[in-house]
Formats: structure tokens, C-alpha cells, sequence
């Protein structure tokens, strides 16, 4: 893992541990919660899958085949 990478993951990390303190510290009396503590929990989950790299593509040896081919 490289240090951006890194450095993104633990970015992810504080994203969601200041979430929870949010939803934690919420009024009991609102039955819809933290809007605010779902947001950060969606915004550390797409910044945790960008720095895992999941959603990075890799081609199949026949499209990489392809591609060589089509590149001559």
C-alpha cells in the first residue's frame, strides 16, 4: 500500500469515527436520526473503496488480447 493510499484509508477512517460521534450525540426524541451522520458514513465508504482500489478494472486475457491486437 502506498502512503496516499494510506493516508486515504485513515482519511476514510476518521470520516466514520466522526459519524458515529454525531449519530451518538443525536436528540433521542428524532426518530430519523443523523443526516448528517449518514452522509459522512456514505462519503468514508466511497473514499474507503477508492483507496482499496475495488472498483478498478482488469481486463480478462482475451480483452487484453484485444486490446494488442487491435493496437497493431
Amino acid at each position: 500500500m502506498t502512503t496516499g493510499r494510506g493516508i486515504e484509508l485513515a482519511v476514510a477512517l476518521l470520516l466514520f469515527a466522526a459519524g458515529v460521534v454525531i449519530y451518538r450525540r443525536r436528540d433521542k426524541g428524532d426518530s430519523y436520526g443523523s443526516q448528517g451522520a449518514v452522509l459522512l458514513f456514505v462519503i468514508a465508504a466511497i473514499v474507503a473503496i477508492h483507496a482499496l482500489h475495488l472498483m478498478e478494472y482488469h481486463p480478462t486475457a482475451a480483452e487484453a488480447d484485444m486490446m494488442r491486437s487491435q493496437a497493431r
